[in-house]
């Protein structure tokens, strides 16, 4: 285990004995479920998933979802930060960041800058906050290699502005199996429903949730399945990089006219 493994254990057991009463979740599209369900039969993902399992073992627990989808971590500050102090959690998770990454114009300090003013605002108000760093896209999509380094870069900046804050850092990042195409879903840029369960064990774990463990990072049984071709290279960008990149010129995002869909604090139905 490495030391970095062992310290987050080691806080994950001081925690466990926590019972979280206010969930309340900040982000993008990843925290409001994409990849997990659809806009018709209702967006689950790796919040809810969170929150089913905080509410086993804290019956009182209310969540309020507050993330949208398409939305830069500076748009996360603006429009969520201040609805999520109101709401006085005793829990907060921030994941944002990823949509800054693949935006033409990038400055990782900016991007954590708003990261590191959301954690030292909730914290403050008393809320434990979580957040994770993320995999290096380009051994998910290999058209997304370039963006390595931008990568590696957040996610440097996430753990320092975490350690300043007392933030547990979840590293999802460095473990192969987060690379695995069935924990991602067709458009390989958001998580699919076994991808969004993972990454909610993963802070469960972190937590030190009774029941929980590492089998998270355990990889998945072989399937047999061929490695991407060329041609499936070029159907996925077609499908779904040409839509995404056309969007983006015209100036347009996927969350226009989207609000948060739980923004108060509720508890979760059985």
């Amino acid at each position: 285990m490495r030391p970095a493994e062992r310290a987050e254990s080691t806080e994950s057991a001081e925690r466990s004995g926590r019972a979280y009463l206010r969930y309340v979740a900040l982000g993008d599209s990843q925290t409001e479920g994409l990849g997990d369900g659809d806009d018709t039969t209702g967006l689950r993902g790796l919040a809810d998933r969170l929150a089913e399992q905080l509410a086993l073992h804290s019956p009182g627990l209310t969540y309020a979802n507050l993330a949208v989808r398409g939305r830069l971590a500076g748009q996360v500050r603006a429009e969520q930060l201040a609805p999520a102090l109101a709401l006085k959690p005793d829990l907060a998770t921030v994941v944002a960041g990823v949509n800054d990454v693949l935006r033409p114009r990038f400055d990782a300090d900016e991007v954590s800058g708003h990261l590191e003013a959301m954690f030292a605002a909730l914290t403050a108000h008393g809320a434990q906050v979580m957040t994770l760093t993320f995999p290096d896209l380009g051994r998910i999509t290999p058209l997304a290699r370039p963006l390595a380094p931008r990568v590696s870069a957040l996610n440097d900046r996430i753990r320092s502005a975490g350690a300043r804050h007392g933030v547990v850092v979840v590293e999802t990042g460095h473990h192969p199996v987060v690379t695995d195409p069935r924990l991602w879903s067709a458009d390989r840029l958001h998580a699919s429903p076994l991808g969004h369960e993972r990454i909610a064990a993963s802070l469960a774990y972190a937590l030190g949730l009774p029941g929980s463990d590492d089998s998270w990072t355990h990889p998945l049984p072989p399937d047999g399945m061929p490695r991407p071709t060329l041609a499936a290279e070029l159907r996925w960008a077609a499908a779904f990089l040409g839509p995404w990149l056309g969007r983006r010129l015209r100036g347009r995002s996927s969350g226009d006219a989207r609000t948060a869909k739980r923004p108060q604090l509720l508890p979760l139905r059985p």
